[in-house]
């Protein structure tokens, strides 16, 4: 439902006013205004439009609260074994941010090893891949079907490692999906206002599930879906139906007509493209895909890992949007510094050059994949430091303003226009403690004091006089 508020003393692009919001639409911008509604006493505090979060998985991130995740500091085999020691009996464990520099490539020999008495389930940090130890295996195939996702050994027997088999182990682990309202109110607390599920997996019952938890106001933002498969979209649902989403693996890349036919399904289904493109392979194979079947407004390309200046060129021939996330830079920087090829390390998760060649660029987390964090990665945008201090593509940093914008454009127009605080406007806002150079200045920590949704408080309810 939309709401309405008269907001005082607050910065709007510097200036001291006041705005008067009914049914959810900014109507006034002043001073002096008056109305009978709730009032939010900014403080002197800066305005500004809600964030988005272009591409971030909620069921995954919300997950995560029961889950072990390990990191480059994690003795992996003492932590798993502990986790084991202390979880009840009858659960599972689930590990993610999992990666073979830890303890090795995988398998369900390997994790028998480790712990053999429960079920163990370890996603790597790509999110591509599952490995189940040999009890969870037994409960997966325990139909005797074996899908295409479930990786076999040279004997045809099944090695344990599940790829790009999400919504198969779903089905197969019954477990209750996690309520979404602890990610909700973390999200409200950053000042997210809107964010785009980019899960290729999602279906109508997962639809039906979003629409569940934005009913009880467990989930407060904008909701749009991606989706690999066509979603039906009940007229009053709550969320916007966003790209066809395509899952490129380099270790699978399917044919070029496959590419083709997801395309021009999509385009039956009026719906843009979103293509996961993590590396230079999967990247180009994406390009080629739209070359052959042109491209449209709105098509996209998620995550840019690897784009080389010739990649640049084509992208923007192409008239393809970026959706990328700097945040991989400062919790991973380390790592490819170590592991990519130094040739590469210019074209990692560019950012200020695909902006300066003219190609929209909207900014985003991948929650859980990095933390679910949109000032880390405003900062890792503006910064690109490691977590070791060094600063990784120099000339990829963004002023604090563009970096704030990557967040600030539409659901549907990543990287577009960014939204303004105007009259007529929804309001949907965002309220620092202070104003945002000197949010700059002190650091990121906590700065969003009030969020405002269709206008509602959904975080800060202590400022309403």
């Amino acid at each position: 439902m939309s709401g309405s508020l008269l907001i005082r003393n607050a910065r709007v692009d510097g200036r001291l006013c006041e705005i008067r919001i009914e049914a959810g639409v900014i109507v006034e911008i002043g001073t002096g205004l008056r109305g009978q509604m709730p009032m939010l006493d900014a403080k002197g505090g800066a305005l500004l439009p809600g964030l988005i979060d272009h591409h971030i998985h909620l069921l995954a991130t919300a997950a995560e609260a029961n889950s072990l995740t390990v990191n480059t500091d994690t003795d992996f085999a003492a932590a798993l074994r502990e986790r084991d020691h202390t979880l009840a009996p009858d659960l599972d464990l689930r590990v993610t941010g999992y990666h073979d520099s830890f303890h090795g490539p995988l398998d369900a020999a390997r994790l028998d090893a480790l712990v053999s008495g429960r079920r163990v389930r370890v996603q790597y940090r790509t999110g591509s891949l599952w490995v189940l130890n040999s009890k969870a295996l037994a409960v997966a195939l325990r139909d005797g079907d074996i899908p295409d996702c479930v990786e076999r050994n040279a004997d045809g027997v099944p090695t344990g490692r599940i790829w790009r088999g999400d919504e198969w182990l779903r089905s197969r682990f019954s477990a209750s999906p996690p309520s979404l309202a602890a990610i909700g109110r973390a999200l409200a607390r950053q000042g997210v206002t809107h964010v785009t599920d980019a899960s290729a997996s999602t279906s109508d019952e997962t639809a039906a599930l979003f629409a569940s938890a934005m009913a009880r106001n467990d989930l407060r933002q904008h909701l749009m879906l991606m989706s690999a498969y066509p979603l039906s979209r009940p007229a009053n649902a709550p969320w916007r139906l966003g790209p066809v989403k395509i899952l490129l693996d380099d270790h699978a890349l399917p044919p070029l007509e496959t590419v083709m036919e997801i395309v021009a399904d999509a385009r039956r289904q009026k719906r843009c493209v979103a293509v996961h493109c993590v590396t230079a392979g999967e990247l180009a194979m994406a390009l080629a895909g739209f070359d052959a079947m042109g491209s449209q407004p709105g098509d996209r390309i998620e995550h840019g890992g690897i784009i080389t200046s010739e990649a640049v060129a084509e992208i923007k021939r192409l008239d393809l949007t970026v959706v990328t996330q700097p945040g991989f830079i400062a919790e991973r920087g380390d790592h490819y510094l170590r592991e990519v090829e130094p040739s590469d390390h210019v074209n990692l998760y560019r950012c200020a050059s695909l902006i300066a060649a003219g190609i929209k660029t909207g900014g985003s987390t991948d929650a859980p994949y990095t933390r679910p964090d949109i000032w880390a990665a405003i900062a890792a945008a503006i910064h690109r430091t490691t977590a070791d201090g060094k600063v990784l593509g120099a000339g990829e940093c963004l002023s604090p303003p563009r970096a704030l914008a990557l967040f600030q454009t539409d659901l549907a127009d990543p990287g577009g226009t960014p939204r303004r605080i105007a009259v007529g406007a929804p309001a949907d806002l965002a309220l620092l403690r202070d104003s945002f150079d000197a949010i700059l200045v002190n650091g990121f920590a906590e700065p969003v004091v009030a969020t405002v949704v269709a206008g509602n408080i959904v975080w800060g309810e202590d400022r309403l006089g």
